[in-house]
């Protein structure tokens, strides 16, 4: 499968569109539209997204590109120059994830507006992003998991075969993919029934941390804090601990969005704390 799109774009050899770059920008792109359409649903004008966003998606894309780096340092430290070649690969979903919400915490804080409010919007688009984005790992043929010996469970989506090792491997990205699919539905669902703010910050962080934590063990290519302790898993568990305290702060009313007045409600319309 080629990797690219377009090859020696404008005439430059080597300047490649790679289709990764194109499914990540379409997900990215598809994930803001529905958090907007959210939020105006709940009375806020889409700027609120569209100015998150402009904050988020390099700072995101900085994190998640730091996160790999460090922990494939072993090989970054023999070519410093590497560490800047994103377009070689090695960008890490969970540094993305950390830091989209350290900005969300920053952009809250300055423009005084709710931040489990503001996470409930962005989760469910969160979730989307790497719904679509995971299939970027199928052209490029990485995340994969054990390699499948057996010819009789050699076959898509449960397995997929890789071209530069000729082995079936499992598909572990789609796993994911279709995990957080269902996933997706269930926050959608639970959205249009919950009031308190909170809840999809919740199912995001338990539910995806669920999932990520049992796929992991069995990628063959995951990144390593010490051998036999995978960094994703050890991330996975921390997020489910946030996500339950979170869970337990709603529940008991220590977490509770106060009345937000500012430039982002939509005209004529009012929003209470819950």
């Amino acid at each position: 499968m080629d990797r690219f799109i377009i090859h020696n774009l404008f005439g430059i050899e080597g300047f490649n569109i790679a289709w990764y770059g194109v499914i990540i920008g379409f997900g990215m792109i598809l994930a803001a539209c529905v958090a907007a359409w959210r939020a105006q649903k709940a009375g806020y004008k889409a700027d609120l997204i569209i100015d998150f966003v402009l904050f988020a998606v390099p700072i995101a894309i900085i994190c998640a590109r730091t996160y790999y780096v460090i922990f494939e340092w072993e090989y970054y430290s023999q070519d410093l120059s590497q560490v800047f070649n994103i377009r070689g690969g090695g960008l890490a979903i969970y540094g993305g994830v950390i830091g989209g919400i350290a900005t969300a915490v920053v952009f809250c804080r300055v423009q005084k507006f709710p931040l489990l409010r503001l996470m409930d919007f962005a989760m469910p688009s969160l979730l989307l992003g790497q719904i679509i984005g995971r299939w970027g790992n199928f052209v490029n043929q990485e995340a994969f998991g054990n390699v499948i010996t057996n010819p009789d469970l050699q076959f898509f989506p449960y397995g997929v075969f890789i071209d530069d090792l000729q082995e079936w491997h499992q598909a572990t990205f789609f796993y994911e993919s279709a995990s957080n699919l269902i996933l997706f539905i269930i926050m959608m669902i639970v959205a249009r029934r919950v009031k308190k703010d909170g809840w999809m910050t919740v199912l995001y962080l338990v539910g995806y941390g669920a999932i990520r934590c049992f796929i992991e063990g069995l990628r063959a290519d995951s990144l390593y804090l010490i051998p036999g302790v995978r960094v994703s898993q050890l991330l996975s568990a921390v997020l489910i601990g946030i996500g339950l305290g979170i869970a337990w702060g709603i529940h008991s009313g220590r977490l509770r969005s106060k009345t937000y007045k500012g430039k982002y409600l939509s005209d004529n319309v009012q929003q209470d704390g819950e």
